[in-house]
């Protein structure tokens, strides 16, 4: 597929992810669409990558002319990127989706459509029937549900005259790692969940032939390539390396249900006076719900939301150094085998997110010198192979404290556009 010549010919992107509609009360960074435009083309963007909640707009039938998003409730996930919503800011979804493309076109900017859906935004909703709409849809139907509602939400910015604004369109976001998954057989999802998506994929060509669509996947999945469907029109990873961050989490068995968590030790290494144990830390009984809603676990929003950012940030810079040359590599490896992947297919590439890892709200590790030198090096690198997109970093974004970086972002854009 030829791409419209009236889009950039690099895109510098910013991920809004589903903040543009989870963090619109005010005083939020979304607030006010205008203002976050113009402060992302001051720092050198021209593309905002968006959850556009495709199924909860186009595909649930539910009302969305009220919607009201929430915390995870209390002071649960309030020290965690991207979950540190406010309380009860009130939207009309569709009328929100149309005026941030109008926004956009204000100050030529371009949306990249994606949605979070099946990983976490209907866990910010008021009730849990966008959630429960969304897993009433068998496994093996959901890609295809989501490219229906995909093409009928682009349909509406055609009747609004707004669908120029488009960069292109993906199915979901980090499919692997999403609930697009659940029910498959076979060791290797990625390439287990092939068919599923190409099926999504053709939908969406029968409904919107001549734009470009894709899915895209956390990481670069070096040794499963094979399990990318060759239809997508842009090839699309988020190289994060972890690394060091990789060490942490196994330390303290984040991520890593089968084992114990170790209360003690992280009391002792990170957390701060007076944490609870992780036990006695959840939402509120009315709010447990949307722990299922979302596909980060409990170890993980407990240890964001207690650590002392400081002894975390400690953590990882006394252990960095035995960690630098291999997430260098990483970080190439895995640049390089996704350019070639996309030049042996035929397809322009882009990085929706990266580089180094999820880390807490007011940690500043991916922002201190060594996330920086790696924004540097990945937009040097993504500009080397060719790349058409790439991010700064995925904390590069009105909602998180690296926004104030605007040397920082201004440097690695103009990297990126040569």
């Amino acid at each position: 597929m030829t791409l419209s010549p009236h889009l950039p010919g690099t895109l510098t992107i910013s991920l809004w992810d589903f903040s543009w509609y989870t963090r619109t009360g005010p005083g939020e960074p979304f607030a006010d669409l205008d203002r976050a435009f113009e402060d992302a083309v001051a720092r050198g963007y021209n593309t905002v990558r968006i959850c556009a909640m495709p199924f909860l707009l186009f595909g649930s039938r539910l009302d969305t002319t009220r919607l009201r998003l929430c915390p995870l409730g209390g002071a649960y996930g309030q020290r965690m990127r991207w979950y540190d919503v406010g309380g009860g800011a009130g939207i009309d979804g569709r009328a929100r989706l149309r005026a941030l493309f109008e926004a956009a076109r204000r100050h030529d900017c371009f949306v990249i459509l994606s949605s979070w859906e099946y990983q976490q935004s209907p866990s910010f909703a008021e009730d849990r029937s966008w959630f429960d709409a969304l897993m009433a849809v068998a496994p093996e139907r959901r890609a295809e549900v989501l490219a229906d509602a995909l093409a009928d939400l682009i349909d509406f910015l055609v009747v609004h005259g707004l669908d120029d604004r488009i960069a292109f369109t993906e199915l979901h976001n980090e499919v692997q790692g999403s609930r697009l998954t659940d029910r498959l057989k076979g060791e290797d999802t990625i390439v287990a969940l092939r068919p599923r998506l190409e099926r999504g994929l053709a939908r969406f060509k029968e409904r919107h032939p001549h734009r470009p669509v894709t899915v895209n996947y956390a990481k670069v999945p070096v040794g499963s390539l094979r399990g990318v469907p060759r239809e997508v029109d842009v090839a699309v990873f988020h190289p994060y390396v972890y690394g060091v961050l990789d060490e942490l989490l196994t330390t303290f068995a984040v991520r890593d249900r089968s084992r114990p968590f170790p209360q003690d030790l992280a009391r002792r290494e990170l957390l701060r006076p007076g944490a609870p144990d992780l036990a006695g830390w959840a939402p509120p009984a009315g709010d447990l719900w949307r722990l299922d809603a979302t596909t980060v676990g409990a170890r993980e929003i407990y240890v964001h939301d207690w650590c002392d950012p400081a002894r975390w940030d400690a953590w990882l810079y006394d252990r960095y150094a035995t960690h630098r040359l291999a997430m260098e590599q990483r970080l190439v490896t895995w640049i390089g085998a996704a350019a070639d992947w996309a030049a042996e297919t035929g397809v322009p590439l882009v990085f929706g997110e990266g580089w180094i890892g999820y880390t807490p709200l007011h940690g500043t590790f991916e922002e201190g010198p060594v996330g920086a030198a790696f924004c540097r090096r990945a937009c040097a690198e993504s500009a080397r192979v060719g790349a058409w997109g790439a991010v700064v970093c995925s904390n590069a974004a009105p909602q998180h404290p690296m926004w104030q970086d605007i040397a920082l972002q201004r440097e690695c854009n103009a990297i990126l556009r040569g």
